[in-house]
């Protein structure tokens, strides 16, 4: 399944990257994040690897980012692999006419199971609505300063 979202952001796209690029501001816009740890590459350079951890309730999940392309402040590409699902992100950021920044994120997800093929199946607005929740989350701690680390 794929799909693209996008929003604009009323920060500078410097002020955009500079918060997108650092590890220590995760936890304010992905809800559920319990720990974020490298494991392998240069931390944030290309073909990097971080292992994240997410509560959900009572549902735990682990997933590993690898680094695809890093290209700020125009572009950064990473893969999520947990057990279940594998999902390709590519995201692109632009400067607006008024100063701004504009956000667009393509997602592409690949079930690893039978189970997950059927949610991909039933429920594809489910997935593209959490990919907006994680961006507006984003866009209210870039402009606001609000985080979700203790929703």
């Amino acid at each position: 399944m794929k799909y693209t979202t996008e929003i604009k952001v009323k920060v500078p796209l410097d002020e955009f990257i500079k918060k997108m690029d650092n590890v220590e501001n995760l936890k304010h816009w992905q809800r559920g994040l319990i720990s974020a740890e490298h494991i392998s590459g240069d931390p944030g350079e290309l073909g990097a690897k971080m292992k994240l951890r997410f509560k959900f309730g009572k549902r735990d999940m682990e997933l590993i980012e690898t680094i695809t392309k890093r290209n700020f402040p125009d572009e950064f590409h990473a893969n999520y692999k947990t057990s279940t699902m594998h999902n390709m992100q590519r995201n692109y950021f632009e400067k607006t006419a008024d100063g701004y920044t504009k956000w667009i994120s393509e997602s592409e997800f690949v079930p690893l199971n039978f189970v997950m093929r059927i949610m991909l199946f039933l429920a594809p607005r489910m997935f593209k609505k959490q990919s907006l929740k994680y961006m507006k989350d984003f866009k209210n701690f870039a402009e606001n300063g609000t985080s979700v680390a203790n929703a």
